[in-house]
């Protein structure tokens, strides 16, 4: 393949460490969730959390009642209170976790269904693993913020204001003690909590970084065992897991002392208010049963103040993956359903002026013409990377050119509708991709209607490769690995060929499929492709000296362009540059 790398497009690489509230919600109401859970869980929580705040009341009547007839009512009501309250918080914590799970599945669906709707260029620049991460780490990241971070920070809002408002009520001397704490809490707490957020940017790119080159080692673990590259990939996984472990451990380091110091700074605070209430108590200016009361109060107010620290730092850590999910949605993708569908039997395709490049500045074609009439067998021959394999990719409009036009009976291929076109063309390569799974998956793949076995083994036939298929246990049913790992390269090839029979297609593209295989692979599959190739407009990349020979029109490709085109015999007699090629090719 000709395929070159190219710089990843120009992305929003900023970490600017403020949350885009903006981009948030906007990323969330793209997933059209189920507002209902939400505000009825969060209302849930606030009653639950009201119930909570009254229980300290109620318990200031009971301790001050104390030596007297016990309050039974009363102590029954506090007991109601605690179960209902318990009740109502289980409720709406199902709820909101139910309302996560829904926004993250929607997520995911809308990621995987614009993924598979990337252009092939994008695939080129970014690795597999890093696109699985956007689609499961980041994601995950993003239902905590919204099912577990949101709501706790809410309903503990609401209980810390709660509370502080109801003990200025009672004692405003004693909370303001309380209250002269919050500032220094909050300069103690800051920096460690924007540090948090910035190790939480650095550990979701190493994640990605790291899942895109274990995926990309293990699906080529064939290439590592051959070319006994086990220790230079264990070193360079090494590497990958010391950085995300020294991550982890600046994460950690920050995660716990950002507790201890918010514990520290709120003991210090319960230890000053209780030594103030003792005093109080023995003056005689406050009762015991307040006492208590307040105490009880400043205990609501302990957590719900860690909960909140906690939101800020989860909600640093959740801007990273916010931002590379709206960056993966904003890709273009490609435009499947516009245009207009036609079919293209007995119409001439062409490439009339092509010129294209990867990236800026390295031309693969330039001034590409070719003419392919309907039911005749047009081949391409020439060097290895002289841009042969690109002509493909550009047939198949995974790729647009710079300049000039792809036609077929005359009009441009960009204003077919895609999936049409691609519907009416067969591809069979050098090395034809398998998916895993069963045969029938794999004949049937991406077909939109169903099979029935009689046409199966019918196309099976046609590819020579009935005879594999029914000596395997399962027949059509038979499991062949990842990536196709159970099957020979010669077997894959003619399933490969059966599927395109099964498509139909009016235009066949053939990366000559024999170029690889052993003599006696090779001639059954030749066999198959000869039949494929009646009555269909065919292009071949050539490999073989018989397929230049019976093609009806070569072009010779060198460096991008067209050095000449004609028969076998008009392009040795006429053209230098063909003649010594084949005689190197082919030694002849």
């Amino acid at each position: 393949m000709e395929r070159r790398m190219v710089a990843p497009r120009t992305a929003k690489q900023r970490r600017t460490g403020k949350f885009d509230f903006k981009g948030f919600l906007h990323l969330i109401r793209q997933t059209k969730p189920k507002y209902w859970q939400l505000w009825v869980g969060l209302t849930l929580g606030l009653i639950a959390t009201g119930a909570q705040l009254a229980v300290p009341k109620f318990a200031q009547s009971l301790i001050n009642g104390l030596g007297h007839a016990m309050n039974k009512p009363l102590l029954i009501g506090v007991v109601i209170l605690f179960v209902v309250s318990a009740a109502v918080s289980a409720v709406s914590g199902a709820l909101l976790g139910f309302f996560g799970e829904n926004v993250v599945a929607r997520l995911r669906r809308n990621l995987w269904q614009k993924l598979v709707r990337l252009r092939v260029s994008y695939f080129d620049n970014v690795k597999t693993g890093e696109m699985t991460s956007r689609l499961v780490n980041d994601t995950m990241q993003i239902k905590n913020l919204l099912a577990n971070s949101f709501p706790q920070m809410v309903t503990s809002l609401f209980q810390l204001v709660g509370a502080l408002v109801i003990m200025l009520l009672m004692d405003w001397r004693m909370t303001a003690i309380m209250f002269s704490a919050v500032p220094l809490m909050m300069l103690v707490m800051w920096p460690i909590m924007r540090q948090s957020g910035k190790i939480g940017h650095q550990r979701q790119d190493a994640m990605a970084a790291f899942s895109g080159e274990t995926d990309e080692t293990l699906s080529e673990i064939r290439l590592v065992k051959s070319s006994n590259a086990e220790g230079y990939e264990t070193q360079t996984g090494t590497q990958q897991i010391q950085d995300l472990y020294r991550i982890g451990l600046r994460e950690a380091i920050y995660d716990a002392i950002a507790s201890p110091v918010m514990t520290a700074t709120m003991l210090a605070v319960f230890v000053g208010v209780l030594a103030y209430a003792a005093v109080r108590v023995s003056a005689g200016t406050m009762s015991m049963g307040t006492m208590f009361s307040f105490m009880m109060y400043l205990f609501q107010i302990i957590g719900p103040a860690g909960t909140l620290a906690r939101f800020f730092t989860d909600l640093s850590k959740a801007n990273g993956s916010t931002e590379r999910v709206r960056e993966l949605l904003s890709e273009p993708e490609e435009a499947l359903s516009e245009g207009t569908a036609q079919s293209v039997s007995d119409a001439t395709l062409a490439m009339e002026h092509v010129d294209f490049a990867y990236e800026d500045g390295q031309p693969i074609l330039h001034d590409v013409n070719f003419e392919a009439k309907p039911n005749t067998v047009v081949a391409f021959a020439g060097p290895s990377g002289g841009g042969k394999s690109t002509i493909f990719g550009l047939l198949e409009r995974y790729y647009q050119p710079q300049s000039g036009q792809v036609t077929i009976g005359g009009a441009d291929v960009r204003d077919f509708n895609l999936s049409d076109w691609r519907s009416q063309i067969g591809y069979v390569s050098q090395d034809s991709a398998i998916m895993a799974g069963t045969i029938r998956h794999n004949l049937t793949y991406g077909a939109n209607r169903d099979f029935t076995d009689s046409e199966l083994w019918h196309v099976l036939k046609l590819a020579s490769a009935d005879g594999f298929v029914a000596k395997m246990t399962d027949g059509l049913d038979t499991q062949v690995g990842e990536r196709g790992v159970k099957v020979s390269g010669g077997q894959r090839q003619r399933l490969a060929i059966a599927r395109a029979f099964l498509r139909d297609p009016k235009i066949l593209l053939l990366d000559e499929a024999t170029a690889s295989l052993d003599s006696e692979s090779e001639a059954m599959v030749q066999q198959a492709l000869t039949e494929l190739m009646k009555g269909r407009t065919t292009l071949i990349i050539a490999h073989r000296l018989s397929t230049i020979v019976d093609a009806d029109n070569i072009y010779f490709i060198e460096d991008g362009h067209v050095s000449g085109n004609g028969t076998h015999h008009e392009l040795m007699a006429s053209l230098p540059l063909y003649r010594d090629y084949v005689k190197i090719q082919f030694k002849e």
